[in-house]
């Protein structure tokens, strides 16, 4: 009787310690800079961690060859419908994402996938982040973003000292120190491929920004959840803008960008003279001269805003989703270049707009962390097929604009 007591009682604790392990998700890291690992190349599939998933999955990683992508790292999901393409070699970015005869992406006049070695951010007086821009989501950031320029600071004797602020920060051509897949073994069978990045010197910032691109097998849809961490011992301001960028096929002739906002303002004199058309494109124009625009986006019942590109047809369009206390701010940049030199627009919500540092400061809008504080941003993406669809889409943004926002006819100060 006592052995068929023990028996039980090891069958039921096997049984315990197999849901446990069945429950806990499936983990494994591929690159540690601490630990001097990083695995080439690399891959899982649906078939070794979620058996019970009815729809096959993979997560790949590559290392690229030759000229300026040499020594470049991708990871690639797919999720039995999106192919998404991480960058980890460049501080965690998405190069694109493929859904069908759909890509959300554009065609650069930059073709390789540029390693950060290969980018002097000083070049033609501070622009020389556009050296390796082509991705679809690019963060700017973290200590600064927006245009180059002049800006003070103290310096390591606690005098105040001038510094140029470079286009868009460092963040993206950091690699990530340190890289893991993570999958949910249990429906929805979420996968996630997560990322840390630090930008940090002796005596400057020390930023941790922990990112993370997920999605769920068999959907349209992908969620980019990122945290940044304030390590060093004193308060400091910081940047994060979410430049996503779209071009053909949903870019085109008669496309649309649908948001619900209380002000729009044209970024200089030049984007003024189109400002009541900020909204809708034209196809590729050979010398067209970018414009930007700032936008004060409105929230639904539930915090978030929207933001909806569609193209000439409305049967196809992309969506972002995010929480205004998270990214208070969205900015349009139309591009609408003849196509070698980048037919693209960008919807870039953020913390601030992308001013140099010093204007963003001035006008209030420059958020700081305290020691240790950690602050959370989540975006939500989405590829919308079909004319009801889109419509669907299009009524739920609509809905939030009840009165017609303000259209500024002259930009805003920024002397």
């Amino acid at each position: 009787m006592k052995s068929v007591i023990v028996s039980t009682l090891l069958v039921i604790t096997v049984g315990l310690f197999s849901t446990a392990a069945r429950g806990e998700p499936f983990r494994k890291q591929i690159t540690n800079s601490m630990k001097n690992l990083n695995k080439k190349q690399w891959s899982i599939s649906s078939k070794k961690v979620t058996p019970d998933c009815k729809i096959p999955w993979s997560v790949t990683k590559q290392t690229l060859q030759g000229g300026k992508q040499q020594g470049v790292e991708l990871i690639t999901i797919d999720n039995g419908k999106l192919q998404i393409t991480v960058i980890p070699t460049r501080g965690m970015g998405v190069l694109d994402v493929r859904m069908g005869d759909i890509r959300l992406g554009w065609d650069s006049p930059v073709k390789e996938v540029v390693h950060p070695q290969y980018v002097n951010l000083d070049s033609r007086g501070g622009l020389g982040w556009l050296d390796g821009f082509n991705e679809w989501m690019v963060r700017c950031g973290l200590e600064f973003a927006g245009g180059p320029g002049e800006d003070k600071f103290i310096n390591n004797v606690g005098d105040e000292a001038t510094m140029n602020l470079t286009l868009h920060g460092k963040i993206a051509n950091i690699p990530a120190s340190q890289v893991e897949v993570v999958v949910d073994r249990e429906a929805p069978y979420r996968i996630r491929v997560r990322g840390i990045v630090h930008e940090r010197l002796f005596f400057g910032p020390n930023l941790k920004l922990v990112a993370e691109i997920s999605t769920e097998p068999g959907s349209d849809s992908l969620r980019i959840d990122d945290w940044v961490t304030n390590q060093g011992a004193l308060d400091q301001e910081f940047t994060v803008i979410y430049h996503t960028n779209y071009g053909r096929p949903i870019l085109e002739e008669g496309s649309e960008v649908i948001t619900a906002t209380k002000r729009v303002i044209p970024m200089n004199d030049h984007a003024a003279k189109d400002v009541l058309s900020y909204a809708r494109y034209s196809g590729p124009t050979d010398g067209y001269i970018e414009q930007v625009y700032l936008l004060e986006p409105l929230a639904d019942d539930s915090g978030k805003a929207h933001v909806l590109l569609k193209n000439g047809k409305a049967d196809q369009a992309t969506s972002i989703s995010w929480n205004v206390s998270e990214l208070p701010y969205l900015t349009i940049w139309k591009n609408t270049a003849a196509k070698e030199t980048g037919y693209v627009t960008g919807l870039e919500p953020g913390t601030t707009y992308p001013y140099n540092r010093r204007i963003e400061r001035e006008a209030g809008r420059l958020p700081k962390l305290s020691p240790g504080e950690t602050r959370r941003f989540t975006l939500d993406f989405g590829i919308h097929v079909g004319a009801k669809s889109v419509a669907r889409h299009v009524n739920r943004i609509q809905a939030i604009q009840q009165q017609a926002p303000q259209i500024d006819k002259t930009p805003a100060r920024t002397d």
